[in-house]
C-alpha cells in the first residue's frame, strides 16, 4: 500500500471536482484542459502523476531517460508500473544533456515530442531543468504553458547573481561577497564603455549602444549586458582561466576581510549541493581548481555558456531555513518556513517545518517549565521567521513571481541573509503543504471557496489560471512535520548505487511515504517487485515524512515509523538506520536544538568513535567472565544452578547487543534515548532503572519484538520470549505488592532479608531467588553505556540556548576522515593495487583539457589526487592514502562504469604495508574488553 492514499484520496479530490462543478465561480479553475508533458525523474514524477490524476487532467506523459538502464540493468521507473500505455512514455538520452549543445538539443526534442503527441503542457518538477531560463523561454516561445515560474521569474530570481541584486534594490538582507566575477573579468580586458562598444562591434553583438551611453547604468551593469549578448550568440568573451583569476583575487579580499571565515564558491545555476565548494582559510590558491570542478559539475564548460561563479563569505554558525513563497505575478504570500539545517556536502538529509504557530506552542511549553533561556531563544527564532516572510513576498513581488517557488536564508543568531531564490518546487515541499493549505475565495462571497492542499496542484492552477485567482489565505493543517530522506548511501553517507531492493514493509497508517512508486506490488500477485537504485542521478530513494501538533510528537511519530520498516536487498545499503539514529538523538537530547548546517559531519563521527569501541569489545569473552565471575565463591549446587540460569539467557542477552554492536547509528539512537538509565560511581557502571525492563525496550527499539510466523531473524526466540515475559511478569507482580518508587529503592528493598508486609520470611526469600536468577547476566549489557563513556560520546549535547556543543576533536577534519573509514572501512585490497571506493562514472583528470592526474610511471605522495568518481549527481575527487609509483592504469578511458572494489591501479608502495595477525588483534580485543569489565564487576 503506497503512502498516496494517506494525503492524496483520489475520492477526496473527486468531491472536490464535484463541488467546483456545483458553484460557477469555483467551476472555472478547471484545469482538465491541461495535457502536461512532465519532464523530470524521482517521486516529483510520481507525485505529478497522482495529481494530475485527480485533479481530472487524464492526458499526461512522461519522459524517461535512457542513462539508468545503460548503466544499470533492469532499473527501469517503477512509475511505469502504472503508466503502462507506451504511447505516454517517451525515451531520451539524458533529462537534460552533458552541455550547452546537448540541453538545446534536449529541449528542441522536448518541444517536438509535446507537438506530436498532443501536450500543451511542461512540468520540470525540482530538476535543474526547472530553473533553465533558456528552456522555460523556448516553452513559451513554442506555446507551451510552462507550469512553473515565467522566464522573466527563473531570470530575475533563478539566477544566484540577478536575485542577489534584486534582494538588494527591494531591501532584503544579503551575505557579504561577490556575484558579478564575469562581468570584473571582462572589465579588466574592456575597462570603459568605449571598449565595450568596440568589443559588441568586433563580435556581433546585440546590444544596444544607448544603453552603452546611459550615465544611469553602471559600468558593471554593462558589462553583465555585453556578457548576457554573447551567452546569447554562443561565444566566449573570457577564458576559465581568466575568471579564476578574478576570483582567486576576490577570494584573497574576503579571507583578508574576515580571516577566521571559510569562503564559498557557488554557481549560479547549482542547487541541492550541485556547484558549490568550501575554500577552508588560506586556500585562495584553491579556488581556480575549485572554479573548474564546479563548472564541471553545473556542465556550463561550453562555448557560450554563461560560467559566473558567486563568491560568499562562509557563515560558520548558520543554520539554513526557506520560506515557501507562492503568487500569481499580482499577490504573493508565504506559507511558513522549513529548518534544512541536516545536511552534509550541502545535500538536505532531514528536513523540518517551521510554522508561528509551532514556535508559540513551543515557547509557551519553555515558559511553563520555567526555561526561559530556551525560550527566550524560541522568541527571537518566531521573529525571525516573520521577518523572513515578510522579506520572502517582497522579493517574491519584485521578481513577479506567478507560481511556487523557495525563498531560501542562512539564520546566525538574531541575524538572517538571504542566499538565493529557488524558482522551482523543492524537494521538501511537503513539508511545507502538511502544516498549511490554501484557500480560493469567491470576492463576492467569502463561503464559496476551495481548498488546495497540494502545492504541485496550486503551480497547475497558477499556470492555467494565474492572473484570475485571488489572493488564497492559508490556513492550519498541522503545527510540525519532518522529512527524512531516504537515501541510497552507506553508514557515512557516501552515494551507494547499484544496490537492489527486494522486500520494502508497507507503509504504515499514519506513515507518508512518496517512492516513486518503488512500492506497488504487482497487481496480479500482489508481490514486491524488485527495484535496482541506478547511479546515474541522485541517491534519492524516498521522501518519508509524519506530522504532529509539536515538533517532539512529529519526531516520535518519525522513529516509530522507521523502527517498523523494513528493508532487505543485494548490495543494498541506505541512510534508514542514520535517520533512526539521528531522531532519537534530538528526542534524547531537545527536540528544539538548534543544529547548524555544520552537525552532522561531527556527529558522523561520534558515531564513528561508538563504532570503533565496539569493533574492539569482544562480547563472547566478556559473557565468559561475567558468568565466571558470578558464580566464583559459590557452592558447587548454588554455582551450577546459577550458571544454567546464565545459559538458558545466553542469547536472549547477547542477540540485541550484538545488533547494536553492528549498527553504529543505532546504537546513537539507542544511547540517546537511555542516556539517564545509568550512573558511573566511583568507576562501577550503576543502573538507575531496572536492566531487565530496559532489556525488553532495546528489543522493541530494535524491531525485535515477539511476532507469531515473523521470521526468526529478526525477533526475539521463541524461548527467549518466555523467559524475559516471566522477568517482566515477576517485576510487575512484584511492584503491585511493594512499597518502591523506583528501581533504586526496589534494590535496596530486596537487599534486606527481612521480609516487609505482605510477605512471610519464606516467600521473601523465594522472591529474592528468583530476582537474583533473574538478574543474572543482566551485566552484559553495561557494554553498552560503557562505549558511551569510553569515547565521550554525551559531551555532543544540547546547550541552555538551543546551540549544539561540540567538542573540539570531532571538529578536527583528519579524525573525521579516520572515523569515516571506520564506519565504511575500505575495501581490502592487496599491497600492491588501489581499489574503487565506490561505483559511479570514473574520471582520471579534472576535466577533458587537464592532462591526467597519475599516468604509467608516475609516482605520487599521499594525499595526491588519483581519479574523479561521479555517483549520483556528486563529483567526488579520492586522494592517495599513501606514496606510490603507478605500475599500470587498469581503466581505459574516462566515462567508464566501474565498481566498488575494482582494481583501478596496479602500484608499488614507498612502504611495505604491514597486516596485523588475526590473534593480535584477538588478544588486543580481550585486553579492552577486560577494561570495560572492570566497570561491572
Amino acid at each position: 500500500m503506497s503512502n498516496e492514499h494517506y494525503l492524496r484520496n483520489p475520492l477526496i479530490h473527486r468531491e472536490r471536482r464535484l463541488a467546483r462543478q456545483a458553484s460557477p465561480w469555483v467551476a472555472q479553475f478547471d484545469c482538465s484542459e491541461l495535457r502536461p508533458l512532465i519532464i523530470c525523474r524521482g517521486p516529483i514524477r510520481k507525485e505529478a502523476m497522482d495529481v494530475f490524476s485527480e485533479m481530472g487532467i487524464d492526458h499526461f506523459g512522461i519522459l524517461l531517460s535512457e542513462k539508468d538502464s545503460i548503466v544499470y540493468q533492469n532499473a527501469l521507473a517503477p512509475e511505469l508500473r502504472s503508466l503502462t500505455d507506451p504511447d505516454r512514455v517517451h525515451r531520451v538520452p539524458d533529462y537534460t544533456g552533458a552541455n550547452k549543445e546537448e540541453r538545446d538539443q534536449r529541449i528542441a526534442q522536448i518541444i517536438s515530442i509535446a507537438r506530436d503527441n498532443n501536450y500543451n503542457a511542461i512540468f520540470a518538477g525540482y530538476g535543474f531543468m526547472a530553473e533553465d531560463e533558456t528552456m522555460v523561454a523556448a516553452m513559451e516561445r513554442a506555446g507551451l504553458n510552462f507550469i512553473g515560474p515565467c522566464s522573466r521569474t527563473v531570470h530575475d530570481a533563478g539566477l544566484k547573481d540577478e536575485a542577489k541584486r534584486t534582494a538588494l534594490k527591494s531591501g532584503v538582507s544579503v551575505t557579504p561577497g561577490i556575484d558579478n566575477g564575469t562581468a570584473l573579468t571582462l572589465l579588466k580586458k574592456y575597462p570603459d564603455v568605449a571598449a565595450l562598444t568596440a568589443l559588441c562591434e568586433a563580435e556581433g553583438l546585440a546590444v544596444d549602444p544607448e544603453i552603452l551611453d546611459d550615465d544611469t547604468i553602471s559600468i558593471e551593469d554593462k558589462a553583465d549586458i555585453v556578457l548576457a549578448a554573447s551567452y546569447t550568440k554562443g561565444i566566449d568573451l573570457y577564458t576559465v582561466d581568466e575568471l579564476s583569476e578574478t576570483l582567486t583575487e576576490a577570494v584573497g579580499r574576503m579571507q583578508a576581510d574576515y580571516p577566521r571565515n571559510r569562503v564559498r564558491l557557488k554557481a549560479i545555476s547549482g542547487g541541492g549541493g550541485k556547484g558549490q565548494r568550501i575554500l577552508g582559510v588560506g586556500q585562495a590558491k584553491r579556488t581556480a581548481e575549485l572554479v573548474r570542478e564546479i563548472l564541471n559539475e553545473v556542465k556550463t564548460t561550453g562555448v557560450g555558456d554563461n560560467k559566473n561563479v558567486l563568491v560568499e563569505l562562509n557563515i560558520e554558525t548558520t543554520r539554513h531555513q526557506e520560506i515557501q513563497v507562492v503568487g500569481n505575478g499580482d499577490w504573493c504570500i508565504t506559507m511558513g518556513g522549513r529548518d534544512c539545517s541536516l545536511q552534509m556536502h550541502e545535500q538536505k538529509l532531514l528536513e523540518v517545518s517551521v510554522t508561528v504557530e509551532s514556535l508559540r506552542t513551543a515557547v509557551e511549553q519553555a515558559e511553563a517549565a520555567g526555561q526561559e533561556v530556551e525560550a527566550r531563544v524560541l522568541r527571537q527564532d518566531l521573529l525571525t521567521l516573520e521577518e523572513m516572510e515578510d522579506e520572502a513576498a517582497r522579493f517574491g513581488a519584485a521578481v513577479g513571481l506567478d507560481s511556487v517557488s523557495t525563498f531560501e536564508c542562512i539564520v546566525d543568531g538574531d541575524k538572517h541573509f538571504f542566499m538565493e531564490m529557488n524558482t522551482r518546487i523543492q524537494v521538501e515541499h511537503r513539508v511545507t503543504e502538511l502544516c498549511y493549505a490554501l484557500r480560493f475565495s469567491n470576492p463576492d462571497d467569502p463561503k464559496d471557496s476551495f481548498v488546495v492542499e497540494s502545492l504541485v496542484e496550486a503551480m497547475v492552477l497558477l499556470a492555467a489560471h494565474g492572473p484570475r485567482l485571488p489572493q488564497p489565505t492559508r490556513i492550519l493543517r498541522h503545527n510540525d512535520s519532518v522529512e527524512a530522506r531516504l537515501n541510497a548511501t552507506n553508514q557515512a553517507l557516501q552515494p551507494a548505487a547499484g544496490g537492489v531492493i527486494e522486500h520494502w514493509s508497507d507503509a504504515l497508517e499514519g506513515e507518508i511515504r512518496d517512492d516513486q512508486g518503488i512500492s506497488l506490488h504487482n497487481p496480479d500477485s500482489d508481490v514486491f517487485m524488485k527495484y535496482t537504485l541506478a547511479g546515474a542521478y541522485d541517491s534519492n530513494i524516498a521522501l518519508l515524512l509524519t506530522v504532529g501538533e509539536t515538533r517532539l510528537e512529529t519526531y516520535e511519530k518519525m522513529a516509530e515509523t522507521i523502527r517498523r520498516t523494513r528493508m532487505r536487498g543485494k548490495d543494498l545499503a541506505t541512510n534508514l538506520e542514520f535517520h533512526y539514529g539521528l531522531v532519537n538523538w534530538f528526542i534524547g537530547q531537545n527536540i528544539n536544538a538548534r543544529p547548524t548546517t555544520r552537525f552532522i559531519v561531527p556527529y558522523l563521527t561520534a558515531v564513528g568513535e561508538l563504532k570503533d569501541q565496539a569493533n574492539n569489545i569482544d562480547l563472547d569473552f566478556a559473557w565468559r567472565e561475567i558468568c565466571r565471575a558470578r558464580v566464583k565463591g559459590l557452592g558447587e549446587a548454588a554455582a551450577k544452578a546459577l550458571h544454567d540460569a546464565m545459559e538458558l539467557k545466553h542469547t536472549l542477552l547477547l542477540r540485541p547487543l550484538y545488533r547494536l554492536l553492528e549498527e553504529p547509528h543505532v546504537l546513537s539512537g539507542w544511547l540517546s534515548i537511555n542516556r539517564d538509565c545509568y550512573t558511573v560511581i566511583e568507576g562501577k557502571l550503576c543502573w538507575n532503572e531496572n536492566p531487565v525492563e530496559l532489556l525488553a525496550d532495546t528489543y522493541h527499539f530494535l524491531n525485535m519484538d515477539f511476532t507469531p510466523r515473523a521470521p526468526a531473524a529478526s525477533m526475539i526466540w521463541d524461548h527467549d520470549h518466555k523467559i524475559l515475559q516471566q522477568a517482566l511478569d515477576f517485576y510487575a507482580e512484584l511492584n503491585n505488592r511493594v512499597d518502591a518508587s523506583d528501581w533504586i529503592a526496589l534494590q535496596t528493598l530486596l537487599a534486606d532479608e527481612a521480609a516487609p508486609t505482605g510477605f512471610t520470611d519464606a516467600s521473601w526469600n523465594q522472591v529474592r531467588s528468583a530476582h537474583l536468577g533473574f538478574q543474572a547476566g543482566v551485566d552484559i549489557m553495561a557494554v553498552l553505556p560503557s562505549i558511551a563513556e569510553a569515547t565521550g560520546y554525551y559531551k555532543l549535547g544540547v546547550n541552555q540556548d538551543l546551540s549544539i556543543h561540540i567538542p573540539e576533536d570531532l571538529l578536527d577534519t583528519e579524525h573525521q576522515a579516520r572515523m569515516a573509514k571506520v564506519l565504511v572501512p575500505p575495501v581490502a585490497a592487496r599491497g600492491d593495487e588501489i581499489l574503487a571506493e565506490s561505483g559511479g562514472m570514473f574520471y582520471g583528470r579534472e576535466s577533458p583539457q587537464h592532462e591526467l592526474y597519475v599516468a604509467k610511471g608516475d609516482h605520487f605522495e599521499a594525499g595526491d589526487p588519483l581519479y574523479i568518481v561521479e555517483v549520483m549527481k556528486m563529483f567526488n575527487k579520492v586522494y592517495a592514502p599513501f606514496a606510490g609509483t603507478v605500475d599500470k592504469v587498469l581503466v581505459e578511458t574516462d566515462g567508464v562504469i566501474i565498481h566498488k572494489g575494482q582494481p583501478l591501479f596496479k602500484i608499488t608502495p614507498d612502504e611495505k604495508i604491514e597486516v596485523v595477525p588475526p590473534e593480535e588483534i584477538a588478544a588486543r580485543k580481550r585486553e579492552l574488553t577486560a577494561g570495560f569489565l572492570q566497570q561491572v564487576l
